[in-house]
């Protein structure tokens, strides 16, 4: 009882979203390692506001230093890193249980009711819990998770039967983007289509190896033009949001996406922004912004 004590000042400490977002790039990073300039770097934020949040790490035993020459390197311990659950992988089973499934389930049924069955919303629910259930991120968000992916997978599914040449002047074109880790390039197209075509679009991302979170630094860059990433977050590509899609943009995921008839399909040539700093991703949001108004200005969405 007394080896587990330290634990809960470190939980403490976990709960401001920078020191959270500290430690699961810790825990993702090559070789769980990383110095305060690589963190600045992938955070997007100062010097000292990152060494302050270390320092509060390290007094609640969260992260220890280890000097290497003239720099300072950062890591989570082994045994604090295995009893962080909470920024452990998603543990969808010990967080959505039966009942919940159920309460998801009957609210889904009435906001779906007519266009989509009973067995199938059960069925959709459940997949999608099994799809997230190894997903890093935050466990105490598993639920909300697994509704919203359900409910945009419903959504497409629902678009997907609908007819392929709706009057545009009262129906959204439905565009899909998708990269790697969903936690990047496709979140930042993503964001500033919803952004300048509004209800004229109807926007869903997806990637090829989905990671836990979007990228901070790609927030960031988001932010400094006021642009909204919303409640997104990294999800797995699934056959229905293909089929739902007028327009599916690929960026850098191979032959993951499967191709259907009658959609249109773009390949863009764009830099991954993972482990870039800052300026390396304002570089790759100016780009896609570029592309996503050139396609939005062809598809009559906005104007020249």
């Amino acid at each position: 009882m007394n080896a587990r004590a330290p634990l809960s000042p470190g939980i403490a400490a976990l709960g401001d979203p920078t020191r959270g977002d500290i430690v699961r790039f810790l825990l993702d990073a090559p070789r769980s390692t990383a110095t305060v300039g690589q963190l600045t770097e992938h955070l997007a934020l100062r010097q000292p506001t990152v060494s302050h949040h270390l320092k509060i790490l390290l007094r609640a035993g969260v992260v220890t230093r280890e000097p290497r020459g003239r720099e300072v390197w950062y890591s989570v311990p082994a045994d604090v890193a295995a009893r962080l659950v909470e920024w452990q992988p998603l543990d969808v089973r010990g967080a959505v249980d039966s009942a919940l499934l159920d309460r998801m389930a009957a609210d889904l049924e009435v906001r779906f009711a007519g266009t989509v069955s009973a067995e199938t919303v059960r069925q959709v629910l459940e997949e999608s819990a099994r799809l997230l259930s190894g997903r890093p991120g935050d466990r105490r968000q598993a639920a909300s998770a697994v509704a919203q992916f359900s409910a945009d997978r419903l959504a497409a599914l629902e678009a997907s039967r609908a007819p392929r040449r709706p009057d545009r002047a009262t129906s959204p074109i439905e565009l899909l983007f998708v990269c790697v880790q969903n936690a990047g390039r496709s979140q930042i197209a993503a964001a500033i289509a919803r952004y300048l075509g509004g209800d004229r679009v109807r926007v869903r991302t997806a990637g090829s190896a989905p990671t836990g979170t979007v990228r901070p630094s790609v927030v960031s860059a988001l932010n400094e033009w006021g642009v909204p990433l919303g409640a997104e977050f990294p999800k797995p590509l699934t056959e229905e949001v293909v089929l739902a899609a007028d327009v599916v943009v690929t960026m850098g995921c191979g032959d993951a996406c499967p191709v259907f008839p009658g959609r249109r399909y773009l390949d863009w040539a764009v830099e991954d922004p993972a482990d870039l700093p800052l300026d390396g991703v304002r570089a790759i949001r100016d780009d896609i912004d570029g592309r996503v108004r050139a396609l939005l200005t062809e598809l009559d969405v906005i104007g020249v």
